[in-house]
C-alpha cells in the first residue's frame, strides 16, 4: 500500500450557495410540479359554478384574464426573489421577507396580516370542502346499501369534526409542510379529482347530446360573487418565492420562475376550463358549487366516491400546508417575547410505539390546537362553500397576487414616477382592486341572505 493514501475518504462539505444555505437543486420540471400542486385544489370544484353565474362568453373571458393577470403578476414577484440586482442581490427565501427587505417594516407587517387572514380564510374554506366530499361519500354508500339514513347520512357536522380532530393531531407535528411527500401526494390527488370531474362532465354532455348554458351570467351579485371564487382559485402567489428558492442558479432564479410559471399556468387553466366548462356544459345554470360533492353526478358511484376521497386526501395535507407558516410564525414570536415562561419551553414527550417519541411543547400544543378548533367552528357556523371561497379569494386577490408583487417590483427596477410602465402598472392594481372590492361585496351579499334562512348547527346546508 502506497504511504500516501489515507485509510479512508473525507466526504467534503456540500457545496453552499451565497447565503450560506446548501446548494439548492430544484429545476425547471421541480418548479412546475410545485406551482401546480400549490394552484390546483379545491377552488377547481367551483369553477363551473363561477362560469354558471357568469355565463358563457364572460365566464371564459374572466378564467383567461385572471389567468393572465396572475401570470403578469408572478413574473413581476419572480425578480423580487432577490434584493437589489435580480442576479445576484440579497436573497429572500420568503413572500413577508421580500416585502420587508424592499418595501421596508411597515408593509411587511400589513403584508404579513393580509397573509395570516388569508391562511385563516383557506383553513375554514377546506375544512367546508372536506366535510362537504365526506358527506358524499357517506351518502353514496347510504343510498347504493340501502340502509338507514344513520347520524353519518343526515348531517355534515361530525365529518367536519373528523377532520378538525385529524387537523388538530397533524398539526402538532413540526414542519409538517416541508415534507416532500406531501407535494407528490398533493398533485396526485388534484389530478386524479380533477380528471375525474372532467371526464364526467364530458360523459353527461354526450349523453345529454347538447351543452347547456347560456351566453349571459345569472344575477349580478352572483356575477361579482363568482369573480371572487375563480380569483381563489388562481390565489397563490404566497408560495411562489417559496418555491423559487428552491431552484438552483445559474441560470438566474428569475428566468427559470418565468418558465415554469408559463408552462404550469397552461396546464393549470386547462384544467380549470376543463372542469368549469364541461360541468358547465353537463347542468347549465343549476351547475352545483362542489361539482362531486353536491350529487350531480351519480353514476358510476365508485368513482366519484374516489374522486371525493382524493379531494378529502388532498385538503388534509393542503391544510397543513396552509396553517403550519402560519403556526411557526405565532411561535416565534412568542418565544422572542416570552422566552423564559415554562408554558414556552416545557416539553410533552408522547411515546409512538414503533418511532421516537414525540415532543411537543405547552404553547405549541395549545396554540395549535386553538387554530384549529377556531377554523372547525367557523366551518360548521357558516357551511356555504362558494361563499366563503368566493369571499376568501377576493380578500387575498388583490393585495396578495397584485399590490405587493407591483409596488416591489417598482421600487425594485426603479420606475419613474408617472412614466408610462408606472402607469399600466397602476392602471392593473387599479383594476384587480375594483373587482376585488366588487367580489368580496358580492360573496358578502350572498352570507346574508344565506344567513336569513339557514340555522346554525341545524340540517346540513
Amino acid at each position: 500500500m502506497s504511504q500516501n493514501r489515507v485509510p479512508f475518504e473525507v466526504s467534503p462539505d456540500p457545496p453552499r450557495d451565497d447565503d450560506g444555505r446548501y446548494r439548492r437543486t430544484g429545476t425547471l420540471w421541480t418548479a412546475i410540479a410545485h406551482i401546480i400542486t400549490a394552484v390546483i385544489g379545491a377552488g377547481v370544484l367551483s369553477q363551473a359554478w363561477a362560469i354558471a353565474q357568469l355565463g358563457w362568453i364572460p365566464g371564459i373571458t374572466m378564467m383567461f384574464m385572471f389567468s393572465f393577470i396572475t401570470f403578469y403578476s408572478s413574473v413581476l414577484l419572480a425578480f423580487c426573489y432577490r434584493t437589489g440586482d435580480p442576479i445576484s442581490g440579497e436573497r429572500n427565501s420568503t413572500y413577508k421577507d421580500a416585502v420587508r427587505s424592499i418595501l421596508g417594516r411597515a408593509k411587511a407587517k400589513l403584508c404579513g396580516l393580509v397573509q395570516y387572514l388569508h391562511h385563516f380564510g383557506v383553513a375554514i374554506g377546506y375544512t367546508i370542502a372536506a366535510s362537504k366530499s365526506m358527506m358524499a361519500i357517506s351518502e353514496s354508500i347510504c343510498f347504493q346499501e340501502k340502509v338507514n339514513r344513520s347520524i353519518f347520512c343526515k348531517s355534515s357536522y361530525i365529518f367536519t369534526i373528523i377532520f378538525g380532530v385529524t387537523e388538530v393531531i397533524l398539526s402538532q407535528f413540526r414542519n409538517f409542510d416541508k415534507l416532500w411527500w406531501l407535494s407528490v401526494v398533493a398533485i396526485v390527488m388534484s389530478f386524479t379529482y380533477s380528471t375525474v370531474g372532467s371526464a364526467l362532465g364530458i360523459a353527461k354532455v354526450t349523453e345529454n347530446g347538447n351543452f347547456k348554458g347560456s351566453l349571459i351570467g345569472t344575477s349580478i351579485g352572483r356575477c361579482f360573487q363568482a369573480l371572487g371564487v375563480i380569483a381563489f382559485a388562481y390565489s397563490y402567489s404566497t408560495m411562489l418565492i417559496e418555491i423559487q428558492d428552491t431552484v438552483r442558479s445559474p441560470p438566474p432564479e428569475a428566468r427559470t420562475m418565468k418558465k415554469a410559471m408559463s408552462i404550469g399556468l397552461i396546464v393549470i387553466t386547462l384544467f380549470y376550463m376543463l372542469c368549469g366548462c364541461m360541468g358547465y356544459a353537463a347542468f347549465g345554470d343549476s351547475a352545483p358549487g362542489h361539482l362531486l360533492a353536491s350529487f350531480g353526478f351519480f353514476n358510476p358511484y365508485w368513482l366519484v366516491n374516489i374522486a371525493n376521497l382524493a379531494i378529502v386526501i388532498h385538503l388534509v395535507c393542503a391544510y397543513q400546508m396552509f396553517a403550519q407558516p402560519l403556526f411557526a410564525s405565532m411561535e416565534k414570536y412568542t418565544v422572542r417575547k416570552f422566552a423564559g415562561s415554562r408554558l414556552i419551553t416545557q416539553e410533552i414527550k408522547i411515546p409512538i410505539p414503533g418511532f421516537e417519541n414525540c415532543t411537543l411543547y405547552g404553547f405549541q400544543l395549545i396554540c395549535r390546537t386553538i387554530f384549529v378548533v377556531v377554523t372547525t367552528m367557523f366551518s360548521m357556523l357558516l357551511p356555504f362553500f362558494d361563499e366563503v371561497i368566493g369571499l376568501v379569494g377576493a380578500l387575498g386577490f388583490w393585495p396578495l397576487m397584485v399590490y405587493f408583487p407591483v409596488e416591489m417590483y417598482i421600487t425594485q427596477m426603479e420606475i419613474p414616477r408617472w412614466s408610462s410602465n408606472w402607469i399600466y402598472l397602476q392602471i392593473l392594481s387599479i383594476a384587480c382592486f375594483i373587482i376585488s372590492i366588487a367580489a368580496a361585496a358580492g360573496s358578502i351579499a350572498e352570507v346574508v341572505v344565506h344567513l336569513k334562512s339557514y340555522k346554525p348547527l341545524g340540517p346540513s346546508y
